[in-house]
């Protein structure tokens, strides 16, 4: 049989929309609450995927077959731990000082 090989920017939307609909799935079924912005996000960033096909205009801010820029995956992902329960905080660590090698 001859197929066509898979369009990989109808695959990137697709991916993109499943994994909005599942993070505020999780969210939903977790009883999370969500802040207004994280609602408006996902809101928003999914009509912007169904409309043009990805959420961002500057093709730098992203690879040019995939839905969502980088820092919209990060922020997606946030939303999706926080649903599931895996908040982790900030892992900062303070100035050290420099260990001087002795002679």
């Amino acid at each position: 049989m001859n197929r066509k090989p898979p369009d990989r920017k109808a695959q990137a939307k697709r991916a993109a929309l499943n994994a909005l609909k599942r993070a505020r799935r999780l969210a939903e079924r977790a009883g999370v609450k969500l802040s207004d912005w994280e609602g408006e996000f996902l809101g928003s960033v999914e009509t912007r995927v169904k409309t043009f096909g990805r959420a961002f205009g500057d093709p730098e801010k992203g690879a040019p077959g995939e839905a969502l820029s980088a820092l919209q995956t990060v922020k997606l992902k946030e939303i999706a731990a926080k649903a599931k329960g895996e908040k982790k905080g900030l892992q900062r660590k303070g100035f050290r000082r420099k260990s001087r090698a002795r002679e």
